[in-house]
């Protein structure tokens, strides 16, 4: 912290640094790697060098010359040993956002069968109708082909293929794509309205199967800003931040004092941004806790900064790791000097002798009372989660001037003010998101880099865990203490015993989190497979949000990386926006769950409708004209009426749909058969006795040419009144009773359903020939509502009908083991030649592994043996790269290499490396290669130190 230019004093000097890791293999080459950036450079280098070389198997080592020295350039990604665990990863990576969503694949089987369906029903009509026309005129009838006939018989051939053209349109789910792409396009503007800005559409979908969260803990689940909410002040434990009056004057005047002056001018809290909102903190947050407790108390600390301002601060001692504390040093109106001390409970404490009574006085702190306090103070603060600071003064005489070099004499024998505990607050609207999403059957996982005990307490008040639960809370030691093996290597087998009670993963690295959702995501123990999102707003966090099916980025505080990794940015950095994002992706789900009940139960009707009057009548009741304006109701219409439904809560009472749930669920099929059989009852009774109810000329068996005829009117009228019904109907999915609940809030389904009703009046009334439709009368539109008014009738009795009794077609849409293969996996099969070769390629790739560690170790020996390291650090030494590594406590004590960062098998590793090696078929050569690359890399070693990426131990293993 500078205070001023007089007392800012400016390091200067040489030293030496040792670079342990560059490109790739530092931690930040680490993180873009597993985020997939390079992928377009790496393709460009591979094209350039078979441009050049017209080789297949580039070398993966190129020496260049630089400044006289040769430098060694490794293709990064490429080595068989370092990069492969990094190369297949970036390849899932790039792959698996390109692989289609859950919903996508049950949609695209559903379509195709359904389309399969259809041409077979119309195939069907248009061969029936041609056979039944053939037979009747030529074979029952024995007319002759008469060739002045010909034109008639080609215009009934044309006829019955428009039949059978209209019976394909109208079984062919046209509405689908448009369907889905509408309702994700609504969802998308809807929660944008909710803090959720959609940066992949597919995410918002995904996000209705979600089965697990993994979040951060600041500024997700709490505010991120540190708040004092408990004090000690005149041997007074205040759970509460008390009213100004109860405290001592005197002491009141020394904490405003201490806290005002002894923290950092640049520390400020300003008016909030937007009325309403929380004040704005800048600077250090924890000072900016001290500062708030100072307004909790009503008083003001910019007046006392303006009356000692900066320059006249007499000596400041800034806060380090290793004094844990801050003091500032004013000169007083008398000459003498007053110092202000703030820092560490446990350790300013022990630096008191005095402390403040009830009144203000000081008196003797004994070592007693010091462990009193720490037990009945300091320990019930800290198992709340709260942060505690000490704030103390001493006063010292001007004469003669103290030392203030000695700092050990300076720091002691202080006078204890109060005890500060801040803490940053769970968001008051978390406990109750994270209670909904338990309740949606969602898990939610802390994980944070904060201490254990912050992150226990913290999970405690959110509700991620209730004392009594069987639960593990561990830190990123003991995390990965448990899900590596002997080597360091994570195996799926251990993090399967893990993951299931994990709920904090504390003091954890980028590289746990990746771990965690990877593990939780490859994870075969459940029948689903999990769909895990992830919050993160770092750099550091760009791998897990990457790896995750759901990648959350923080707008406010999130990084662009962070961003650019994501699949939706909360904008408001809030947990419970999460929440809204379920609730959306699962009422996606419902509305094309909706849309598709309503447009099977039209198509199963139409098309048997359709199907069974062509075959009977040798004409479709319902005329091409009709059947696309019906198509025209079921599929553009209802789309946008079915899928613009808003949420509600009650999508949150029922657990995931899951990636293998059949996409038409029994109670749909319950409903889609219940419906057409209503409907098929009242076309066929309409068909043939209809004229003799409502005393009309029939309409069958009518002339090529002939007029429109009443009683076809309303059998269409009448078809079309109970689709509009039958769409109030398909507003509830789940056996429902109340169809009208909440229809008032969407007033787009109101305005199209009264729309559809009155273009119907028109199209009936005044569509005449080109609609086939013959004007009615007001009893027959009568007659049509009321049969149509029946379909909601009809929808209570089917809602009282058991599932249990309907078993068939509840497999419709639903993904198979062989669906839902990644398309990684199809890739890497095709790749791949036989069992045969791959096992053989396998071997020699093993004989050659060990052939080179034997090759490495000995010289290594060699080397170090020799004199070409002279120069360079001590051998000892040499394996100082593992001290840079993410987990230095698992390190390798193998030649090969592995930092661990993601988990790597040897059927992986093999396979990998099978497409980097030279061919099999020369063993001599692969000889060859090693040697020449082991000499390179001793060589260059021996010229620069720093051109090698690693130590020279490094450079030779990984060369390999």
């Amino acid at each position: 912290m500078f205070l001023g230019a007089k007392r800012t004093h400016v390091m200067e000097g040489s030293g030496r640094m040792v670079v342990t890791a560059v490109g790739v293999n530092s931690q930040t080459g680490i993180i873009f790697t597993l985020l997939g950036a390079g992928t377009e450079e790496e393709e460009k280098k591979e094209k350039k060098g078979k441009m050049q070389d017209g080789n297949m198997e580039s070398n993966q080592i190129k020496v260049k010359k630089q400044d006289g020295a040769a430098a060694m350039e490794m293709q990064p990604l490429k080595s068989a040993e370092g990069g492969e665990a990094d190369e297949k990863e970036r390849k899932k990576v790039s792959v698996s956002k390109k692989e289609k969503s859950v919903l996508q694949g049950k949609l695209t089987k559903l379509a195709v069968q359904i389309g399969k369906a259809g041409l077979l029903m119309s195939a069907i009509t248009v061969i029936i109708l041609v056979l039944y026309f053939a037979i009747d005129n030529f074979v029952m009838q024995k007319r002759p082909w008469m060739p002045e006939c010909t034109p008639i018989y080609i215009q009934y051939f044309v006829k019955f293929f428009i039949i059978g053209v209209t019976v394909l349109v109208v079984a062919v789910p046209e509405g689908l794509p448009l369907a889905v792409t509408i309702s994700l396009a609504y969802s998308v503007k809807k929660m944008m309205k909710d803090n959720n800005l959609v940066r992949h559409l597919d995410a918002c979908e995904t996000m209705g199967n979600a089965t697990a969260i993994c979040s951060d803990k600041t500024g997700t689940l709490t505010t991120n800003r540190m708040t004092a909410v408990q004090c000690y002040v005149g041997d007074v434990h205040y759970k509460e931040i008390p009213d100004p009056g109860v405290l001592p004057p005197k002491s009141l005047e020394l904490l405003v004092n201490a806290i005002s002056i002894n923290s950092a001018y640049t520390t400020k809290i300003l008016p909030p941004d937007k009325e309403g909102g929380l004040p704005k903190q800048v600077g250090n947050k924890t000072e900016c806790g001290l500062l708030g407790l100072v307004l909790d108390l009503k008083r003001d600390y910019q007046p006392i900064r303006n009356q000692i301002p900066e320059e006249k601060l007499y000596k400041v001692y800034t806060f380090n790791s290793v004094r844990k504390s801050m003091s500032t040093v004013i000169k007083l109106p008398d000459g003498s000097f007053r110092m202000y001390s703030k820092g560490a409970s446990e350790i300013v404490l022990k630096k008191c002798s005095h402390i403040l009574n009830e009144v203000g006085e000081s008196r003797v702190f004994r070592p007693r009372d010091k462990d009193e306090m720490v037990k009945k103070v300091i320990e019930p603060m800290a198992c709340d989660g709260l942060r505690t600071i000490c704030v103390a003064y001493r006063d010292f005489p001007s004469d003669p001037e103290p030392n203030w070099e000695d700092e050990n004499n300076i720091l002691s024998d202080l006078t204890a003010i109060c005890v500060v505990g801040i803490e940053d607050p769970v968001r008051p609207e978390v406990p109750d998101a994270i209670q909904k999403c338990q309740r949606a059957g969602i898990t939610v996982r802390m994980v944070t880099g904060d201490n254990i005990n912050t992150a226990r307490a913290i999970a405690i008040k959110c509700g991620i865990i209730h004392p009594g639960e069987d639960f593990l809370c561990i830190d990123g030691k003991e995390f990965n203490r448990r899900i590596r093996n002997e080597k360091g290597e994570v195996e799926q087998e251990r993090i399967d015993k893990v993951w299931p009670k994990l709920r904090v993963l504390a003091r954890s690295s980028p590289t746990d989190k990746h771990t965690l959702v990877k593990g939780i995501i490859d994870s075969t123990m459940a029948d689903q497979r999990q769909v895990v999102a992830v919050t993160g707003d770092g750099t550091n966090d760009g791998p897990a949000l990457k790896k995750a099916d759901v990648g959350f980025a923080m707008g406010i505080a999130g990084t662009d990386v962070a961003k650019e990794a994501s699949d939706i940015i909360l904008t408001d950095d809030n947990f419970s926006s999460i929440v809204k994002a379920v609730m959306w992706g699962r009422n996606v789900y419902d509305s094309i769950s909706k849309f598709l009940q309503f447009q099977l139960t039209v198509n199963v009707v139409a098309v048997i409708v359709a199907f069974t009057g062509a075959c009977i009548t040798q004409d479709s009741p319902l005329k091409a004209v009709q059947m696309l304006w019906v198509n025209l109701i079921m599929d553009t219409f209802a789309s946008l009426a079915l899928a613009t439904e808003p949420p509600t809560e009650s999508l949150l009472r029922r657990k995931p749909y899951g990636r293998n749930k059949p996409l038409i669920s029994s109670t749909m099929t319950k409903n889609i058969l219940g419906h057409g059989v209503y409907q098929l009852i009242i076309i066929f009774t309409l068909l043939f006795v209809g004229e003799q109810i409502f005393d009309i000329d029939s309409g069958r068996n009518a002339p090529l040419h002939s007029p429109p005829s009443e009683h076809y009117t309303i059998i269409f009228n009448t078809f079309v009144m109970m689709q509009l019904f039958n769409e109030i109907n398909a507003r509830k999915i789940h056996g429902e009773r109340n169809v009208f609940d909440g229809i008032f809030r969407n007033p787009i389904f109101c305005s199209i359903v009264f729309g559809t009703f009155a273009v119907q009046i028109v199209i009936v009334q005044f569509g005449g020939k080109p609609f086939s439709c013959q004007p009615l009368d007001l009893e027959k539109w009568m007659w049509c509502v009321f049969l149509g008014l029946g379909e909601l009738v009809w929808g209570q009795v089917i809602a009282s009908i058991p599932n249990s009794r309907l078993r068939f077609l509840r497999r419709a849409g639903q993904l198979t083991q062989k669906d839902e293969l990644p398309e990684e996996d199809v890739n890497e099969e095709n790749e791949e030649i036989d069992h045969a070769e791959r096992e053989l390629r396998r071997g020699q790739i093993l004989w050659f592994r060990g052939l080179n560690r034997i090759q490495t170790q000995i010289r290594v020996v060699n080397a170090f043996r020799s004199s070409l390291y002279e120069g360079l650090e001590k051998p000892d030494s040499r394996t100082s790269i593992h001290n840079f590594m993410t987990h230095p406590e698992f390190r390798i004590e193998d030649s090969t290499p592995n930092i661990p960062l993601i988990d790597d098998t040897d059927d992986d590793s093999a396979r990998r490396r099978r497409k980097y090696s030279s061919q099999p078929s020369s063993p001599n050569k692969n000889n060859n290669a090693i040697d020449s690359g082991i000499n390179l890399t001793i060589d260059t070693s021996k010229s620069a130190a720093s051109s090698s990426p690693a130590s020279p131990l490094h450079s030779l293993e990984t060369s390999l």
